[in-house]
């Protein structure tokens, strides 16, 4: 996990199962700060869309009341969740 000074933490998934990436994505969100407004979860696409779909169904729906929205990466192997808009 890396936070870089855009208010952004990364966290790469791969080679996680579904559960073990919810963890580290949780870990994610507890750590996150009052600066950070974006967790960019780096799943891949090329092993298939089980963590990415994970994403989708445990995070949207306001199930987690930090996260305001998920939206897709720069390609199909990241998905980005959104805590707060960057103004």
């Amino acid at each position: 996990m890396s936070l870089n000074l855009t208010g952004i933490i990364e966290i790469d998934l791969h080679g996680l199962r579904t559960g073990e990436a919810k963890k580290k994505i949780d870990s994610a969100l507890n750590s996150a700060g009052s600066g950070t407004y974006r967790i960019r979860c780096i799943h891949g696409y090329h092993g298939g869309v089980r963590i990415k779909s994970m994403i989708r169904e445990e995070y949207s729906y306001g199930r987690e009341p930090r996260i305001k929205r998920i939206e897709g990466g720069s390609n199909d192997g990241i998905t980005e969740l959104v805590l707060k808009e960057y103004y």
